[in-house]
């Protein structure tokens, strides 16, 4: 795809293009778009100095633009530590307990060398395919913790003016009872990092509870936010959500708590889920939604096609006034084969899973202004004046044209263009 304008290599330009009407804030002043389809429109962006200029609508009589533009999008639940590493360690049974088996053993032969080059590898990718943000859960226990930590602070740094990436801190959840725990804390609190933890069931006892409340209580200590995986089960469906609301209402804090995966909440009759979305909006929780891994793995049994495959209830979630997002997890490695850090990949594999719709405001919003919201950046990703001049611009005059195959892009980064994607490693 040509660069849509060569006045960008300077930090300015301009491009004619079909952008989502949900992710256009224009002036008061500014007469309203009068073409719309898909949820699209087509407007002028300009941009100087790496800033948007006001989004300019397009009249119906002009010609209609024959590329697409998203603002660059943010992955909010990934695995950096582990990426790239099922051709050695694969999981060829295709379930929970092989892909756990497999991430032991890759675990336990862990280097700061390994780590830090599938880490690079994933970086430029990410960077490549839009991604502007990433949250990565951490292995903090075990042989492997320390050369992880090690790799991702460095990959951190080394990538900070490209991708901002928070560290979770990813361990049994009984670990932040333990002696270590503070310490471990403080590391993350020096990071710009959250406290994670697993819990799946079975999950009901009163210790959980208790475990939890220890968590929140060093979380709102060391003021780091909280991203759990919690109740990736295709049973015991919402233990873990009603052990972490109990948790809540017993040590109120005021740092942000984030529920990955919830996939197992699919699994309550429609009345008890709604009522469980309300208690977990009153709390302030977020939820990200990850639909590949959870379909590959989840309710996976011998010789059968599952029936039923739990995963996050997104729309019920939203309707209650729970933010949620969509994420890609993991990228070839034990828990999914597949995947390559690509946002628009993930929208376009999403789709039939989630049923999301991409034209309307709240199908689309789980892919670019609830990332961003949940990880506390400070550009929401609406495209208005003032914005960073970041985007993302492919061909296509609809969602259709983008969905089919992951398409060529330019990238948009401080008002400069950089390299499109490459060929697949």
């Amino acid at each position: 795809m040509d660069t849509p304008s060569l006045e960008a290599q300077s930090g300015s330009g301009a491009l004619e293009a079909w952008a989502p009407l949900g992710l256009l804030d224009f002036a008061p002043s500014t007469p309203l778009p009068d073409v719309e389809k898909q949820g699209l429109t087509p407007v002028r962006l300009a941009w100087h100095q790496g800033r948007l200029r006001e989004p300019m609508p397009l009249p119906a009589e002009h010609v209609s633009p024959s590329r697409m533009v998203l603002p660059r999008l943010v992955d909010c639940h990934v695995h950096l530590d582990k990426a790239y590493t099922w051709q050695e360690h694969p999981n060829l049974s295709g379930s929970y307990g092989g892909a756990l088996e497999a991430n032991l053993r890759e675990h336990s032969s862990r280097t700061v060398a390994c780590v830090l080059q599938r880490g690079e590898r994933a970086m430029e990718r990410a960077f490549a395919h839009g991604l502007r943000a990433m949250r990565s859960h951490v292995d903090s226990g075990g042989p492997g913790a320390e050369p992880s930590w090690e790799a991702l602070l460095t990959l951190q740094q080394r990538w900070r003016s490209r991708i901002d990436l928070q560290l979770v801190a990813l361990v049994p959840l009984e670990f932040w009872c333990s002696a270590e725990a503070d310490a471990l804390a403080r590391r993350v609190a020096a990071s710009g990092g959250c406290l994670g933890g697993v819990l799946t069931p079975p999950c009901g006892s009163a210790l959980v509870t208790e475990q939890l409340e220890a968590l929140l209580r060093l979380a709102d200590r060391h003021n780091c936010g909280v991203d759990l995986h919690i109740d990736e089960a295709d049973h015991g469906p919402a233990q873990g959500m009603v052990q972490l609301l109990k948790a809540l209402q017993r040590v109120p804090v005021q740092v942000p708590v984030t529920c990955s995966h919830a996939s197992s909440l699919s699994l309550l009759p429609a009345s008890r889920l709604m009522r469980l979305a309300e208690r977990m909006a009153a709390a302030q929780l977020s939820v990200i939604a990850l639909p590949l891994t959870n379909a590959w793995l989840l309710a996976r049994a011998d010789h059968s096609t599952p029936l039923q495959r739990p995963q996050a209830p997104i729309r019920q979630l939203q309707r209650c006034g729970v933010p949620v997002a969509v994420a890609g997890d993991n990228v070839a490695d034990p828990w999914f084969p597949g995947g390559d850090f690509d946002p628009l990949a993930l929208l376009a594999a999403s789709m039939p899973l989630t049923q999301l719709l991409p034209w309307q405001r709240l199908g689309l919003a789980p892919f670019t202004t609830a990332p961003p919201a949940i990880l506390q950046l400070e550009w929401d990703g609406v495209l208005r004046a003032g914005a960073p001049a970041e985007l993302i611009c492919m061909e296509g005059q609809g969602w259709s044209d983008l969905i089919r195959s992951a398409p060529q892009r330019q990238v948009l980064v401080d008002g400069h263009w950089q390299s499109s994607p490459g060929a697949r490693p």
